[in-house]
């Protein structure tokens, strides 16, 4: 997949989701955010993880891990080119890789994914009852 097609593909989200892995813990307004960009893109919950564990968690916790980390905000248009760059190579036996240690790179995060995906649950229920 070409560059263009990822970012018109996942860039909203990953973008939105990012927002978990700063120093501060997420703001009501943020989990709201997230949960209005998910909804957009109609993902079921299985997607998401896998979205969390593969495409976001392996360049986003470097960013955590870092001396020299970004922890107040990102910078919007090297992170789209980390991310899509770690995309694009995510195949074969890279894929794997990323599989097998998913739980060392979202483990410093995995309480706010929790969160929002409750969050995104009470919503989907509401929706539902309407």
């Amino acid at each position: 997949m070409d560059s263009q097609s990822l970012v018109d593909r996942r860039g909203e989200l990953w973008l939105a989701l990012a927002p978990l892995w700063l120093e501060r813990e997420p703001r009501e307004s943020d989990y709201a955010h997230m949960v209005e960009v998910i909804e957009r893109h109609h993902l079921t919950l299985r997607q998401l993880e896998w979205i969390f564990r593969l495409e976001l968690a392996p360049v986003l916790a470097r960013h955590q891990v870092s001396v020299a980390g970004e922890w107040r905000t990102f910078n919007d248009r090297k992170l789209m080119g980390q991310l899509v760059a770690h995309n694009k190579r995510l195949t074969g036996w890279r894929r794997g890789f990323w599989t097998l240690f998913s739980g060392l790179t979202t483990m410093m995060t995995r309480h706010r994914w929790n969160e929002l995906m409750m969050r995104l649950m009470e919503k989907r229920e509401l929706d539902a009852l309407q």
